[in-house]
């Protein structure tokens, strides 16, 4: 296998990192390394201070790591260069690398040949990328749980259980001829129940793995002119929407991510919900009701105590989501405004959040209510999620098997087709961490949406 080299580390900072990995690391970094020992004679896992050499010109001070197979990253004879952050420097140190049998490393190519040599397996080096790319603490303790083995330690235990299903299935296959049963079905029929309670729970995790990941949705609707894009302003902390008197201001949606209490939210404000002959304000109130049905959390931004009529609309779209009403203005009111006891249900009522966007009042218990709404569970770096479509997806298939193997032992179909269910939910779940042979095509689909250098 060729040894490759990148930069590995974000460009502006005041040090760079070039990494070198494959047979002929420590010798290709060797050449163009002046200290004062030879890479090849240092002790593995140390670090060395020189000169990176152009011949007989400098090119800079670095310290140079080293480390030997398998107790690297990749798990190869592996070098990192330590220099300054200079993308003149940076670059040159990887072309004289090349120059001297090194080849650029495609994107993921380190992290990929960690998961071939076993250093970590494909679901833990998916895990990579969701660390690197994480934006706030939720998506980092699920990365980082991940990243440690912890699902792949959750799959590990249902595999060993549909394992144990399995030799006794295929040990009554063996001895066909002799009709015995080797196997309790009543018991199989319990433990595969078990194992389909914790794949189903797993899978109903995406969603909200999903919404972490992206950043839970949350669209802002209302009247014109109720202050929906001074809302928008206020939780995003930035001047993001024109604000003004004119009725119909806003006429596209208009959004950004913000974190609250360690969550991303996706903010989305719509356009003034109105009769309207303008054909360009209509187009954006349709939009309007597009991201109502995308979103997860709907603020209905009023100022005054809507209609029956504004209200039953409003529930009714909202089927499903969770509906903070947020009475703005409440600068306005000469006193406390008095809650609406009607058209508003009761645990709308419950709901009800009273701010004044204007002037940044009471903005903090509505960002409460929202994290509330999102309804998180408790997530620390234990905390298994799923986050990745294909993780999902293999999820999916190897609950079907396994609903299949539980009707096949309910009705009691032929052994050979319930050994077959099994297989086919052994093969899908060791798809995830790749536990058996994974296609190139998956592979190179994966790593491709990593960073150069990682």
């Amino acid at each position: 296998m060729s040894t490759i080299c990148a930069i590995s580390t974000a460009q502006g900072g005041a040090i760079g990192v070039v990494r070198v990995s494959g047979t002929d690391a420590i010798t290709i970094a060797d050449r163009i390394f002046k200290g004062r020992r030879s890479l090849i004679d240092v002790p593995a896992y140390s670090i060395c201070h020189g000169q990176i050499m152009d011949g007989s010109a400098a090119v800079d001070d670095v310290l140079v790591s080293k480390f030997l197979a398998p107790n690297s990253y990749t798990g190869e004879d592996s070098v990192e260069i330590s220099c300054h952050g200079s993308q003149y420097i940076l670059n040159k140190v990887v072309q004289l690398l090349i120059d001297n049998g090194c080849r650029q490393a495609e994107p993921g190519e380190f992290t990929k040949r960690a998961f071939l040599n076993g250093k970590m397996d494909l679901s833990q080096a998916e895990a990579v990328a969701d660390l690197i790319a994480s934006a706030n603490k939720a998506s980092h303790d699920i990365a980082l749980s991940q990243l440690r083995g912890n699902f792949s330690t959750e799959l590990a235990t249902l595999r060993e259980q549909l394992l144990k299903i399995s030799s006794l299935i295929e040990l009554e296959l063996d001895f066909s001829e002799e009709d015995v049963s080797f196997a309790d079905r009543t018991q199989l029929l319990s433990l595969a129940g078990q194992i389909k309670d914790r794949v189903t729970t797993l899978l109903h995790s995406f969603s909200t793995g999903k919404a972490l990941k992206e950043g839970i949705p949350v669209v802002i609707v209302g009247k014109t002119n109720v202050g929906k894009s001074t809302l928008l302003n206020r939780l995003l902390h930035d001047d993001k929407a024109i604000v003004s008197d004119i009725h119909g201001t806003t006429r596209d949606s208009i959004e950004d991510t913000t974190t609250i209490n360690g969550v991303t939210f996706r903010f989305i404000d719509t356009a003034g919900l109105r009769k309207t002959d303008d054909l360009v304000e209509n187009i954006g109130i349709e939009r309007t009701h597009q991201k109502m049905s995308q979103a997860q959390i709907v603020l209905w931004v009023i100022d005054s105590t809507p209609s029956d009529e504004e209200a039953k609309a409003m529930q009714a779209e909202c089927q499903g989501k969770k509906l903070l009403v947020v009475f703005n203005k409440s600068d306005l009111q000469t006193a406390k405004p008095r809650k609406p006891q009607s058209p508003l249900t009761a645990p709308q009522r419950g709901r009800l959040q009273y701010i004044s966007a204007k002037f940044d009042k009471d903005l903090a218990s509505l960002e409460d209510a929202i994290y509330a709404a999102a309804d998180i569970p408790e997530i620390n770096e234990n905390s298994i999620i799923v986050t990745n479509t294909r993780h999902y997806e293999a999820l999916s298939h190897s609950l079907q098997s396994i609903e299949a193997l539980i009707e096949g032992l309910s009705t009691g179909i032929p052994t050979d087709l319930l050994a077959e269910d099994l297989r086919t939910c052994l093969h899908t779940l060791a798809a995830i961490t790749g536990g058996e042979i994974t296609p190139q095509e998956t592979l190179t689909n994966i790593f491709s949406h990593f960073c150069i250098g990682k």
